[in-house]
């Protein structure tokens, strides 16, 4: 029996419709199987487009670019899908990768097809009904940190991802990276983003001797979490900004999403992940139980998390430029702005108060 709160797929936005007919004839040349093709759309996500792909009584996931994006390395299929490859056979907690199509004659765009895993996701906006308790969000709390530190623990050489990024000189890369997409997807004067992007270019850490398989996006919306037991993680989804680096700066973009259960209602309104639900870590414990259970010293914190908030700011910004140029009528996206300098404020605040937690 099917767990009610697993996650579910609805109706597909306007604007962003598959060619189907194209679709039913390249998966039934693939498949053995044969059947009526129907396709429904994962509702959140604001990055790569997910549908459920329906074939017969066959159930796949496919991922595709953004309607209209530009940004090449953030929405790479073949990229994405080489990560899965590589880490099902080593790294359990990732669906199957089953087919990649670079033929954009079939929808446009290249995109794969993955297996779909059943189990619950926790979103930033779920049913009252769907809210754990205090005592099962401490738990999947700190399963959140567990399959965090084992996946920076994977021996990137023994699975075959060691020449998969250029660690070295990756931390400069990414703060001038970033930095040059703000101001490329600008909108707004917002002088709090700005000054952040100045202050990380001017106080940047050495680089480290040690790197790993960094995910990049590693927050609750994208763990499927068991549908019987939430505290066991049974994947991590969306690899499509995966690469070798610093696990620093991952864990300082997770840090970024993190809103503490006690943190003022103006941080909260962010809403990008469910973390300011009572039982949740706080950024602070979240950085303790880390360096306990990965044995590594965290040092330099509050610039990994200034780069994790204005890393999301940039994030939520080219959403809002593509938003504003046409590209994309999402509804959802109207009002990213307000994150964007809710975002730019806790960047000062962090490096006024060199602390994590009681910001305001």
């Amino acid at each position: 029996m099917l767990n009610p709160w697993n996650d579910k797929s609805t109706t597909i936005r306007k604007g962003e419709e598959l060619q189907m007919e194209n679709l039913q004839s390249y998966l039934q040349d693939f498949f053995t199987h044969k059947g009526d093709l129907k396709v429904t759309q994962f509702p959140s996500g604001f990055s790569n487009l997910t549908y459920l792909v329906q074939l017969g009584n066959r159930e796949y996931v496919l991922r595709r670019p953004p309607i209209g994006a530009n940004i090449k390395s953030g929405h790479d299929m073949k990229r994405e899908y080489d990560i899965l490859t590589a880490l099902k056979p080593n790294y359990g907690k990732v669906p199957a990768p089953i087919l990649y199509c670079q033929d954009e004659s079939i929808l446009g765009c290249p995109f794969y097809l993955m297996e779909r895993v059943e189990g619950v996701i926790l979103r930033a906006k779920m049913p009252v009904e769907m809210i754990p308790s205090k005592v099962l969000m401490q738990g999947i709390s700190n399963s959140f940190v567990d399959t965090f530190v084992d996946l920076h623990q994977l021996d990137v050489k023994e699975i075959g991802l060691d020449d998969f990024g250029k660690p070295q000189g990756y931390m400069q890369r990414q703060i001038e990276g970033w930095t040059r997409r703000y101001y490329k997807s600008k909108t707004d004067e917002i002088p709090r983003i700005e000054a952040a992007a100045k202050w990380l270019g001017e106080n940047m850490p050495k680089e480290p001797k040690d790197y790993s398989l960094i995910h990049n996006d590693f927050k609750y919306d994208n763990l499927v979490l068991d549908s019987q037991d939430w505290t066991k993680v049974n994947a991590v989804l969306d690899w499509e900004m995966a690469t070798i680096g610093n696990p620093l700066m991952d864990l300082g973009t997770t840090l970024g999403y993190w809103v503490n259960p006690n943190d003022p209602d103006f941080m909260k309104a962010l809403n990008l992940t469910p973390t300011h639900l009572p039982g949740n870590l706080t950024r602070e414990e979240v950085v303790h139980q880390y360096s306990l259970k990965s044995g590594q010293t965290v040092n330099h914190i509050i610039f990994y998390y200034v780069y994790g908030l204005f890393k999301i700011a940039v994030i939520i910004q080219q959403i809002y430029f593509r938003y504003k140029k046409g590209f994309t009528h999402d509804q959802r996206f109207a009002k990213l702005i307000d994150g964007v300098n809710l975002l730019g404020e806790i960047t000062h605040m962090a490096i006024a108060k060199k602390r994590l937690d009681r910001l305001f």
